[in-house]
């Protein structure tokens, strides 16, 4: 008897059962995640949800009665020790095994830790990637408190700016020359290090954390590599994620900084799919990894209609994200790999400007800091394979809609 099984239970897997109910209503369809969550939304939890602003109920993607409804066997609190491709199987932690004809893989991303070397094992340090994580990081948000972020990317600064406005006394490290350096251009980097520097949060670049010290196995001050000492009670690290991988290498199944699929999600092993930051992909003729919220959607839309079907279009990438800090919507579209030149926009107020990136003249990607409008018109013609002239992205009085 054919039966599918959904290893993960996040926004790729929530997709996935959600297209693949609506195409065939019969075949088994089986989730296991190792969180005692149902399937929920990451991106609020060190936001929103942390900060009391949304509730437990709002992250969940379906309410819990919806997978009864759909006959999708919903497993929370048990993990996925191994795939045996062989006999088509996956084990449990439990001790168990169960049978699959097709499997999705939406095991998603693990954050990058320090090693105990640098940490010392000490309380008041926070990752945050799951809901429980978040709740340990809103338990800490009080006034006057002094908190040390390490890493400078869109992880970090957004928990820089949540506890900056619960008035917590908060400095970033950065190990890179700048913030946001991997990700943005130095335009985008030196705006945002304004914005936070007008919110009160201290900002250090080009130099990194050396270890974390503390009395009684609480955490007290970070000491950097250039021997400076930060005080603080709390700490938060952000340095990264990596893809959840683990289980398609020790399948055989071919992973490159993440699973390789095909057009169609497919791994090396066709009845085998995967899907969201755990998949790599081809876009442009590279092999890329997009860690968002829609790229998990949309990859796990397609497998779902091909797990049905046998079935679908192949998946075009595109790429957009978003980042919320302060009272600052930065929206992203577009990859700026291989930029060679920025071009700036103003805004109308001193909190909204665009970045444009180009090759050439070729439109690569836009940074919309609170311009909405210029996001949206230069997503649709990037979708569109059509490009804005350097001069006209510059001009403010030139009318972007007439592109269109």
């Amino acid at each position: 008897m054919s039966s599918v099984i959904v290893i993960g239970a996040g926004q790729a897997a929530a997709s996935f059962c959600a297209k693949f109910r609506t195409l065939d209503h019969r075949t088994p369809l089986t989730i296991y995640g190792d969180e005692p969550e149902i399937p929920y939304q990451r991106p609020p939890l060190s936001k929103k949800y942390a900060t009391g602003d949304m509730a437990r109920s709002q992250l969940y993607l379906r309410p819990e009665a919806w997978y009864v409804d759909q006959n999708i066997e919903l497993n929370t609190s048990v993990k996925v020790t191994c795939i045996d491709r062989a006999k088509r199987e996956v084990h449990l932690s439990d001790g168990t095994t169960a049978q699959w004809s097709k499997l999705m893989i939406a095991t998603g991303s693990k954050v990058r830790e320090l090693p105990n070397s640098v940490t010392n094992n000490l309380s008041g340090l926070h990752y945050i990637r799951t809901l429980e994580d978040a709740n340990k990081f809103g338990d800490v948000l009080r006034k006057g408190r002094r908190i040390v972020i390490i890493g400078g990317g869109y992880i970090g600064l957004e928990a820089a700016a949540v506890c900056a406005q619960k008035g917590m006394k908060v400095t970033l490290v950065e190990a890179g020359l700048r913030i946001l350096q991997r990700v943005a251009c130095r335009e985008t980097s030196e705006w945002f290090k304004r914005l936070h520097s007008e919110e009160g949060v201290d900002i250090k670049e080009g130099v990194g954390l050396s270890h974390f010290e503390g009395q009684g196995g609480k955490l007290t001050r970070a000491v950097l590599n250039d021997k400076s000492v930060i005080d603080a009670e709390v700490a938060v690290v952000g340095i990264g994620i990596l893809p959840s991988t683990e289980l398609a290498e020790e399948c055989g199944l071919a992973v490159e900084n993440g699973i390789i699929v095909n057009g169609v999600c497919q791994t090396n092993d066709l009845d085998i799919y995967a899907a969201g930051d755990c998949a790599v992909s081809d876009y442009k003729g590279i092999l890329t990894r997009l860690e968002s919220v829609p790229n998990a959607i949309d990859q796990a839309t397609i497998a779902g209609t091909h797990a049905a079907t046998g079935a679908a279009p192949n998946y075009v990438a595109k790429p957009w994200f978003w980042s919320d800090q302060f009272d600052v919507k930065l929206q992203i579209a577009g990859l700026n790999r291989g930029y060679t030149s920025v071009v700036t926009r103003a805004g109308k107020t001193s909190r909204s400007i665009a970045h444009f990136y180009y090759n050439g003249e070729k439109l690569l990607a836009i940074d919309a800091m609170n311009a909405p409008s210029v996001y949206m018109i230069g997503k649709r013609l990037l979708e569109a394979g059509k490009t804005i002239l350097p001069e006209h992205a510059a001009d403010v009085d030139f009318n972007l809609k007439s592109l269109m």
